[in-house]
């Protein structure tokens, strides 16, 4: 294997970390020069790691103020309105609070039904969407970690800015000081949805790498933050993963009542007690998650 974003040689970095959701173990390789992670290896028929669970319902009560955040975001860095590509939109929750402040949305999602239900313009690729750009602003909110190949889809996104658009991408932080203190335990590292694993070196170097400037970052997000924390200490002394995120976002646990709701009052907990090593580490650069702004050099 070399590396998908630069061709650097691999090196392996966790020999077993295991998907929470079927319990198989994978492993992470490193490139050496950029410092992109690698999962490994990478199912050919990734279906069957998306269960029916996953779409929809993924932020839990948190959605409608983690889209308001996304457009905020979004509007201080790019002001005229126009068309908005969001590259896998999930159920379309950021594509509607978009459309109500004033953007032509469309989506893409490996799954449209949801989005599509919601009465939104979603296809399935980027090939099925590109003859309605060029696009003034393109979003990847933790989407491009999912890609089979994020160089490739990085370039093509690029190609489908208009003049002066912009580009977010959004991904979780592997160099951060959750991703350090839980090694390959680490909940955002969720193999192999996940198959590839960003530092900030390695997410500047990527954007470099197919002719993109980045103009902003930030390296926060407090749901994402706060429930890495939790879920990655729970995680540490439960023999069933995830637990309390399955609890809070309406998924099937696999446990008992009495463990869900002992997980549900624990990480509750554990989140309030996280908000210090939360607002301290995205302070100092070093959040769970990465959020870039670029623009074509």
């Amino acid at each position: 294997m070399t590396c998908n974003a630069c061709g650097g040689d691999l090196a392996r970095r966790f020999e077993d970390v295991r998907d929470p959701q079927t319990l198989e173990l994978f492993s992470i390789a490193l490139c050496g020069s950029c410092g992109l992670g690698h999962t490994s290896p990478q199912p050919a028929d990734l279906s069957r790691y998306y269960g029916p669970a996953y779409h929809g319902g993924r932020h839990g009560f948190t959605a409608k103020y983690c889209a308001w955040r996304r457009v905020r975001w979004l509007s201080s860095q790019v002001t005229s309105k126009g068309t908005l590509l969001d590259v896998g939109c999930g159920d379309g929750t950021f594509l509607l609070q978009a459309q109500a402040k004033g953007w032509h949305v469309v989506g893409t999602e490996m799954n449209p039904k949801v989005a599509r239900a919601q009465g939104l313009d979603v296809g399935e690729t980027l090939d099925d969407v590109a003859a309605l750009g060029p696009f003034q602003a393109i979003t990847l909110w933790h989407s491009l970690e999912h890609m089979r190949d994020p160089r490739g889809t990085l370039e093509r996104v690029r190609h489908l800015l208009s003049p002066g658009g912009r580009i977010v991408v959004a991904v979780p932080n592997a160099q951060g000081w959750q991703a350090r203190v839980f090694g390959a335990g680490w909940f955002h590292l969720d193999v192999p949805r996940h198959l590839y694993h960003f530092s900030e070196r390695a997410l500047d170097s990527l954007f470099g790498t197919v002719g993109l400037r980045v103009t902003k970052k930030w390296h926060h997000e407090v749901e994402i933050d706060l429930m890495g924390w939790s879920q990655s200490a729970l995680n540490r002394t439960s023999s069933v993963p995830n637990v309390f995120f399955h609890s809070l976002t309406g998924r099937p646990t696999r446990v008992g009542r009495a463990w869900e709701a002992a997980s549900f009052v624990v990480g509750g907990a554990l989140s309030a007690l996280a908000i210090p090593a939360s607002a301290g580490s995205a302070w100092l650069g070093q959040g769970a998650t990465l959020i870039a702004v670029a623009e074509a050099a």
